[in-house]
């Protein structure tokens, strides 16, 4: 291929012979990613019989390097001269997929996928179809893993002949139950997908057979990929075979001696639910949902918490509320004083949503005892996730219900000695707000509000200061004005400085809401005011504030106050004042 010295045309070609013998791996590495520009050099033809032949021969470097090269084939299509010629990139691609390394081979395979579609039915049948074959007959784990992500993609679109001769024999006999774990592993994880390409006899005859077995496996990291494969092939059986040949397969798989199947089952619980109807959920999906959030193992009862809202939604209606009275707050009552806090934490993000589903007699005699107890859990991650779920409940049984039983709670977080607990409660406060009215907010939530604004922790002062904005925006510029911009103002004679800068951060955010009179009467003398500060980071502040507030000013208040006060900054001994006010100078166009 680097034959003809003289032609210059090689000289692309030459350059990534280099790079690719490199000792460099960083050097090999950025030669296969410039592949397409050096595919664009060469042109269609040469990238065909050159290029490609070239890096099949050459399949033998680091992992890092052959995936690059893996997901860079995927996209080559209009490099070799498009769909005609997108058999050229089979050769390096069943190469890649039998490459020891995992994740190269799944990019090979990812890739092998992309270029089936662009494969004509006939192309298909040629060059893909023995590719596949050859993969799923070979004697390594490797090739036959690389398979199984294939015949899904093959299947739909070859002639009925090659379909049933061809490529579903190859595949099952690839896929079933093979010496090595990784094989089965690979068939698990790929036979939902292959079962929904398949018709419904071949699902029940072949894929049925093949499923049970891979759910019955020795191996539990074969037997929990089972399990995805449940929900898929759930889906596409009629109700009647659904009992014989799914319900045992997951009755067995919901009691797995395994722990990481039976965490499987919960992560799918819904999907599953929904999947096999609503019939055997009642009699079969309730009890077997009761032992996993029962369960011994606390990331099965984490995985099953997590489900209950979801769960009980998709309960059929004429039975929900008997179902989850009866047989699923039992357990919730249980998970809410669970040893482990990840259990608890995942029961909290989820528990505020079933008050919608039992509506507001329930909630108030069931479900608010359980919200005050985890806003209480010493797991503040637990309460973090009640606190952010309120809006559900106060839809339900109103706010002053809502006010009696949980204020106090909030009220008790809101100084809590955890700086993202506060946090949580700041970021809720609008909405809170808006629920409690006016009146009440200034009467119980006020306070908080200005105490947090001399937080000793900066993320809790900002976003107290983005809070009074929304504060702002939801109760009006004249509550402000009578309410926030007095105890704001007040700050700017505070000892510390940090609490001198709040005062200007505050002003930042609060102008545009407040609006130009507010702003020019009662904010702007107190700005102008700090740029005497002793600390230089106040001054430098006060530049900033000024090219803040600037656009709501009017004309003759930016020149007669503001533009003297920059001046002055301007000239200050302090770099970084000097920088903010001639930026502000500049900015507002005062020079």
């Amino acid at each position: 291929m680097a034959g003809a010295d003289g032609d210059d045309s090689l000289y692309p070609i030459a350059v990534l012979i280099d790079e690719l013998r490199n000792e460099d791996v960083q050097l090999r590495l950025n030669s296969i990613k410039k592949l397409s520009t050096i595919a664009l050099a060469l042109g269609v033809e040469r990238t065909r019989t050159e290029l490609l032949p070239f890096l099949t021969d050459t399949i033998y470097d680091e992992d890092e390097v052959l995936l690059a090269l893996a997901e860079q084939l995927g996209n080559f299509t209009m490099l070799v001269g498009g769909p005609e010629y997108v058999h050229c990139l089979l050769p390096p691609l069943e190469s890649l997929a039998t490459v020891e390394e995992t994740v190269v081979r799944d990019k090979a395979v990812e890739s092998l996928r992309k270029i089936s579609q662009e494969h004509s039915p006939v192309d298909l049948e040629v060059h893909f179809e023995p590719l596949v074959k050859r993969l799923a007959s070979g004697d390594w784990f490797t090739s036959r893993t690389s398979a199984c992500g294939l015949f899904s993609v093959c299947y739909p679109r070859v002639s009925s002949t090659v379909k049933t001769g061809n490529v579903l024999s190859n595949s099952l006999t690839c896929m079933r139950v093979h010496d090595t774990p990784m094989v089965r592993r690979a068939a698990a994880s790929k036979l939902g997908e292959f079962a929904k390409v398949l018709e419904l006899d071949y699902v029940k005859s072949d894929i049925i057979p093949l499923f049970t077995a891979l759910a019955s496996d020795e191996q539990d990291s074969v037997r929990l990929l089972a399990v995805e494969a449940c929900v898929s092939i759930a889906t596409l059986l009629p109700q009647e075979d659904l009992e014989t040949l799914v319900m045992p397969t997951l009755r067995q798989a919901a009691e797995d001696k395994s722990w990481r199947v039976r965490y499987m089952v919960a992560d799918k619980f819904s999907e599953l639910q929904k999947a096999v109807g609503p019939e055997i959920t009642k009699n079969d999906l309730v009890p077997a949902f009761q032992n996993l959030l029962k369960d011994c193992e606390a990331e099965v009862r984490a995985a099953a918490a997590n489900k209950v809202k979801e769960f009980c939604e998709n309960l059929p209606e004429d039975g929900r509320e008997t179902i989850i009275m009866t047989h699923i707050l039992p357990c919730v009552k249980e998970l809410v004083s669970d040893t482990n806090q990840h259990v608890k934490s995942a029961l909290a993000s989820v528990i505020m949503g079933l008050s919608t589903i039992l509506g507001k007699d329930n909630t108030i005699e069931h479900l608010l005892p359980l919200f005050l107890a985890q806003l209480k859990d010493e797991c503040p991650e637990v309460r973090l996730n009640i606190i952010s779920n309120l809006d559900c409940v106060n839809e339900v049984i109103g706010i002053r219900q809502l006010s009696q039983s949980l204020l106090p709670a909030i009220v008790e977080l809101a100084e809590d000695a955890k700086w993202r607990v506060r946090l949580a409660i700041i970021e809720y406060m609008p909405l809170l707000a808006g629920q409690l009215g006016v009146e009440f907010f200034d009467e119980k939530l006020n306070s908080l509000c200005m105490a947090w604004l001399v937080d000793h922790v900066y993320a809790i002062r900002e976003a107290a200061t983005c809070n009074l904005m929304k504060l702002v925006e939801k109760f009006g510029a004249e509550w402000a004005q009578n309410t926030i911009v007095p105890k704001v103002l007040g700050m700017a004679n505070d000892p510390n400085y940090l609490h001198r800068m709040t005062t200007l951060f505050c002003i930042n955010a609060l102008s545009e809401a407040c609006g130009q009179e507010i702003t020019t009467k009662h904010m702007l003398p107190v700005v102008l005011k700090m740029s005497n500060d002793q600390v230089a980071n106040v001054r430098f502040n006060v530049a900033k504030c000024l090219q803040k507030i600037g656009p709501v000013l009017d004309n003759n208040a930016l020149q007669t106050e503001v533009k003297p006060v920059l001046e002055k900054l301007a000239a200050d001994q302090d770099m970084d004042v000097k920088y903010f006010a001639q930026e502000a100078i500049s900015v507002l166009a005062l020079a």
